[in-house]
């Protein structure tokens, strides 16, 4: 059944990719960006002539309550994938924690002041993750983060508070039905070359070529994968108030730095793993490096199968998204 959906963020990579799917399923698209001036550069990497009709757009702010009511008018459901998404940590965290949370409430309360009742949120693996668990745990939809815990960095505080602020709401507002979807690092074939901060990490791989890579364990999904949930989450009731595991496997970034060297054996690719006294000298220089130490060496397998299992679905192979976000990397 066609349906009208507010997208929030749809300028962002994984929001761009879901727009286009829920175009082609026969929905339209109500898009917010922070500045219409970005509405050209949406419809070109979104829409054809035979979906441009469905697509229209709307300037919300996260951090501010205007155009959120208006927003809401005629809309059946909410995709909420607006997030701040930075590659390094903020000198004040408050600076991606606030928008993260403020912008879930105020999307939330817009639509149940509406009548919207069904939401679904994109929020993250980090706020599955960041929680000691015994060795061999896999961490799933009954994890939380602890933000108490030494590597949940500001992003990671600012995406569990969020979504915990999404659930406290719809706790309180029981006609409210959310789903949300937490991806891990998500790679693959972006819409366009304005990709940010969900590539950099396989850019930075192909092109810099620095000497090793420290040892984080990063959960991979294919952004095919991680919109699929999201459009396909508004006609499965099953799977309203679950959390649904958005990745394949988790892997070491040794391991992904591997399958780009084989791919790719004239690059200066390194698959070494950095030892632990280096990142910490190089730590004393540089505040990124020194806010990933918490994490080196945190092992975090993960359990996909209850979203396996509501959406009847094998994700993509790890190894096929990295190799399809080199090659978009690559052809820019």
């Amino acid at each position: 059944m066609s349906q009208t959906i507010l997208l929030t963020g749809i300028s962002g990579f994984i929001a761009k990719r879901i727009a286009r799917d829920l175009l082609e399923a026969g929905h339209s698209v109500v898009g917010s960006v922070r500045s219409l001036s970005r509405e050209a550069e949406v419809r070109a990497a979104v829409s054809t002539p035979q979906t441009d009709a469905q697509l229209r757009f709307v300037a919300l702010d996260l951090g501010s309550d205007e155009g959120w009511d208006a927003a809401m008018e005629g809309v059946d459901a909410v995709l909420h994938t607006a997030s701040p998404f930075p590659m390094s940590n903020p000198k004040d965290e408050n600076d991606l924690i606030r928008p993260a949370v403020d912008g879930t409430l105020r999307a939330l309360k817009a639509a149940q002041a509406a009548g919207v009742t069904r939401v679904v949120l994109t929020s993250s693996m980090v706020a599955i993750m960041s929680v000691d668990r015994p060795k061999g745990h896999l961490y799933g939809a009954d994890d939380w983060t602890d933000t108490n815990h030494p590597t949940a960095a500001a992003y990671v505080k600012s995406k569990t508070l969020a979504e915990r602020a999404a659930w406290d709401f719809v706790a309180a507002h029981p006609e409210m039905q959310l789903t949300t979807v937490n991806p891990g690092l998500v790679v693959g074939t972006p819409m366009d070359s304005n990709y940010g901060t969900s590539l950099e990490l396989i850019e930075r791989m192909l092109t810099k070529g620095d000497p090793a890579v420290p040892d984080l364990m990063l959960p991979i999904v294919d952004i095919a994968d991680v919109s699929r949930l999201h459009v396909e989450a508004l006609s499965r009731p099953e799977t309203i108030g679950k959390r649904m595991v958005a990745a394949d496997t988790a892997m070491r970034m040794a391991d992904v730095a591997q399958v780009l060297k084989d791919a790719y054996p004239d690059r200066k690719i390194s698959a070494k793993t950095a030892p632990k006294w280096l990142l910490r000298l190089l730590g004393f220089f540089d505040p990124a490096i020194k806010s990933i130490l918490p994490s080196i060496g945190f092992q975090t397998p993960i359990d996909n199968s209850q979203t396996k299992s509501a959406f009847g679905m094998e994700f993509t192979p790890a190894k096929e998204a990295i190799l399809a976000s080199a090659r978009a990397i690559l052809s820019k």
